[in-house]
């Protein structure tokens, strides 16, 4: 089905170093810089750092899996791509969370989304964390290499039904909508980007930076999982991980099979935001001011479901192409909480796992599924003393565990959200709308959805809560008291020690984030390799 070759085809059978694919990889291993993780963060980082002339080596907790092995299920999708199934929670399992386990971890299973970090939001860091050199200027070269390398660019087909009826709900109200920027190149606008791309026309580290760093001599170890760092006098001495076993019959990685060792010179966390913090947290680093693991954010996600009396087919087409910023530049960014509304596809398993109430009311709104619309709000959390974000703790097995509090200044926002999407929705020509809520009632006017709206209870659990956005829990500042990391990525406290991914935000992105990673992070890394004594090159 590809449309463009597959390099792990050829690079496997070049020669390329990917061990634990198909057996357990050696107990010791050695080279100049491990990355943990092979997302954004992590891919990217290997690729420049590779490119430089380092040994290095790749950890990956997820499988190996390529374009041959994406067949748009989503019943073999989400057990294999994602953490937890694709069902990883808050505490209080308010929250639902997608993230991405595999190589190339969330941009293998992203939705292409591709934006700068808003001009706002750096601003607030230079003023509230010190980070005076994340000007737009600064940051400019980083983005432009970074998008040149990804293919970020205009989307030219029209967007699909989903998408369209966002952008004609919006002009109708005199709200500005605008095209979504994707990092795609031949793209088969098949839908499925949620499931892993099957032409190879998604840019994601899978395709791009983890295969040129293998071409450069890289390792890259999957189905592996950092447990610990070793530190000692301040220093990091090796990283212990282990080794999943995985049933030939089965897509879950199971308990550990085996121990492996890795020294190395530096050491780079690149393991996403939640996991990144709990590594940290396993290896009993210094924390002198209690930073590490505290002020996690989520882009907390409420949505609306539409009833159409046409065919909406919410899974055909690119799935994210247009979006509105109204609710965000209307709204100081440090009062009450913005919110960025977009059009996600609708896949049954997802639509059915998030849509209220049961037995028959769920039934019908299955049976009317090609006809459905779905929008949601991305809250802009961490502007405000009202926001503080999550924190990142450990089970007693060593797992991970965030505590993300929907207090009311959340969920006044939410409700504002839901307010502003029905009414985008109605004059898009809705039939019926009803807020993903479960008290929430079908409504047959605007007029009716604003008095529900305005009485629903804005509680945990009863307003359905996602996120497939993780930031912070390492966040970067200009003064040990107020970050984990320093302006440059690396620890305060540990010398060798870098983290290179989601986590260094010391607030959300107020977008999705993935292109803000590649930008910040390529600039880092090219600084690392300078610290370690390379030439850097520039993203290209």
């Amino acid at each position: 089905m590809s449309s463009l070759p597959d390099p792990w085809v050829a690079g496997l059978a070049a020669g390329w170093t990917v061990l634990g694919h198909t057996s357990p990889p050696p107990a010791r291993l050695e080279c100049d810089v491990v990355v943990v993780g092979t997302g954004a963060g992590g891919g990217i980082t290997a690729e420049l750092l590779a490119r430089a002339g380092f040994k290095v080596l790749m950890l990956e907790e997820g499988p190996l899996k390529t374009s041959r092995d994406f067949n748009q299920l989503e019943s073999e999708a989400y057990p294999t791509l994602y953490q937890e199934s694709a069902a990883r929670k808050t505490a209080d399992k308010a929250i639902n969370i997608l993230q991405g386990r595999c190589v190339g971890g969330s941009t293998t299973v992203n939705w292409t989304s591709s934006f700068r970090t808003p001009s706002a939001t750096l601003a607030h860091w230079r003023q509230h964390f010190g980070l005076t050199e994340l000007t737009d200027d600064a940051l400019s070269p980083y983005f432009q290499q970074a998008e040149r390398r990804l293919n970020v660019s205009p989307w030219l087909v029209p967007p699909n039904e989903n998408n369209d009826l966002l952008r004609r709900g919006a002009a109708k109200l005199g709200i500005p909508a605008a095209a979504i920027l994707r990092n795609v190149k031949g793209c088969w606008n098949l839908g499925s980007c949620g499931m892993g791309c099957p032409t190879n026309a998604k840019q994601s580290q899978l395709l791009t930076g983890v295969p040129t760093a293998l071409t450069h001599g890289a390792t890259l170890l999957v189905n592996t999982r950092a447990v610990r760092l070793e530190v000692a006098q301040g220093q990091v001495q090796s990283l212990h991980a282990e080794f999943l076993w995985q049933k030939p019959d089965s897509v879950l990685l199971e308990k550990a099979q085996a121990t492996i060792e890795i020294k190395a010179k530096h050491f780079v966390v690149a393991g996403g935001a939640i996991n990144s913090p709990a590594l940290l947290l396993r290896s009993g680093l210094p924390d002198p001011h209690s930073r590490l693991g505290q002020r996690t954010f989520l882009h907390p996600v409420v949505m609306s479901a539409a009833t159409h009396g046409h065919r909406v087919e919410g899974w055909q087409g690119a799935p994210q192409t247009i979006y509105t910023d109204h609710f965000l530049e209307t709204q100081p960014i440090d009062g009450a909480m913005g919110y960025k509304l977009e059009a996600p596809p609708i896949h049954p398993l997802i639509f059915a796992s998030s849509i209220p109430g049961y037995g028959q009311a769920s039934a019908a709104l299955l049976k009317g599924f090609a006809h459905q619309h779905i929008l949601l709000a991305l809250l802009r959390d961490g502007f405000s003393p009202g926001s503080p974000g999550g924190r990142v703790s450990l089970r007693s097995d060593g797992s991970p565990l965030l505590d993300y509090p929907l207090n009311d200044f959340v969920m006044e926002g939410a409700r504002r959200a839901l307010l502003s999407m029905a009414e985008i929705q109605f004059a898009a020509g809705a039939r019926q709308v009803m807020p993903v809520h479960e008290q929430a009632q079908l409504c047959t006017s605007w007029a009716q959805a604003q008095d529900m709206i305005a009485r629903l209870p804005m509680l945990p659990l009863q307003t359905r809560v996602v996120s497939a956005h993780v930031m912070g829990g390492c966040g970067m500042a200009a003064s040990a008291r107020d970050g984990v990391v320093r302006p440059d990525g690396q620890h305060w406290q540990v010398a060798n020690l870098s983290v290179h991914d989601g986590s260094l935000f010391p607030t959300s992105i107020g977008a999705n984030p993935q292109l803000s990673i590649y930008g910040l992070v390529n600039r880092l890394t090219q600084q690392l390799i300078s610290r370690l004594g390379g030439t850097p090159e520039a993203l290209a």
